[in-house]
């Protein structure tokens, strides 16, 4: 636990870096905006590629492992919608209370994060659960809200979920490295530097930019943001868990990186898209505020029981 612990520390002391530069000032809010863009095009998605280019897409997609991660999320979700519910809250917000407890920090801080810590096999399965989120639960998001305050769904309603989910530099990294994968040739010995180049360029990146971004949230709204933070952290991998052992039985292996996926902080970009719908833009920014501190603890711990 202890040796994990301190495998960990220098991920989140990049990200408490990245606070820092962002709360002083030294490093405004447009350098992180353009740091972000940067990682989220380009060296990220450049790492992506590299990892999609040398599997199948057996090796990501695994049935039992995708069909737990996916009963886990919803288990959550609904408990989350219950507690909105009860909370008398409109759809849009007890819709975007659920996304914020169920969809974690996969593509900034868990690809870097527990490919190094579970090891390289653990690759395809952390892409299995960042596809996921970005396909299913993203586009569910978009519907429900479409449909609560419009009334219907649009006919053109599936043209802008593919458009967005193709503007989504992630998801084309791993379609084009999938495809590349399948033509059996190895990359280019340029494209392969390539990619090594600006991948390693991800994870440095994405935890300060993580950071950065932070320093701008406020921690309002404490109650909600705690309910949904402890459901991001505990629930979810509670419900991952259970659903990859004692239902489908999923590989020990798989079914601890699944376990540890759904263990990370709330994901930014639940803050851009609640900024985007207007929804619970204050709640989501304290979550995701609350969960990632917290995590520095809780992520350890689960990483701890899986690793090696």
């Amino acid at each position: 636990m202890l040796t994990v612990f301190l495998q960990t520390l220098p991920f989140f002391a990049v990200i408490v870096l990245g606070y820092g530069a962002g709360k002083t000032g030294f490093f405004p809010p447009e350098a992180t905006a353009w740091l972000t863009r940067f990682v989220f095009y380009f060296a990220l998605s450049a790492m992506l590629f590299g990892f999609s280019a040398s599997m199948s897409l057996g090796d990501i997609f695994e049935p039992r492992a995708a069909a737990a991660y996916l009963l886990g999320c919803a288990v959550v979700y609904l408990v989350a919608l219950a507690v909105a519910f009860a909370r008398r809250r409109p759809l849009p917000e007890a819709v975007m209370e659920a996304h914020t407890a169920i969809i974690g920090n996969t593509g900034f801080l868990g690809v870097p994060m527990l490919v190094l810590l579970l090891g390289p096999q653990a690759a395809g399965t952390v892409l299995l659960v960042l596809a996921i989120d970005l396909i299913v639960f993203s586009s569910l998001l978009t519907i429900i809200i479409t449909l609560a305050r419009e009334g219907r769904i649009s006919p053109d309603l599936p043209r802008v979920i593919a458009i967005g989910l193709a503007k989504n530099p992630m998801v084309v990294a791993m379609a084009a490295g999938l495809l590349w994968s399948a033509t059996g040739l190895p990359l280019p010995g340029f494209v392969a530097a390539t990619t090594t180049l600006l991948g390693a360029a991800a994870t440095p990146g994405a935890l300060f930019a993580i950071g950065a971004s932070l320093s701008g949230n406020r921690a309002e709204r404490l109650t909600v943001a705690g309910w949904l933070s402890a459901a991001k952290l505990v629930l979810h991998p509670l419900a991952v868990g259970a659903a990859a052992f004692w239902i489908f039985d999923v590989d020990p292996f798989a079914a601890g990186v699944l376990i540890c996926a759904a263990a990370l902080p709330v994901a930014g970009n639940v803050y851009i898209l609640a900024q985007h719908y207007g929804v619970c833009v204050a709640r989501v920014s304290a979550a995701i505020l609350l969960s990632t501190a917290a995590s520095v603890l809780t992520l350890p711990v689960i990483i701890a029981r899986f690793a090696g």
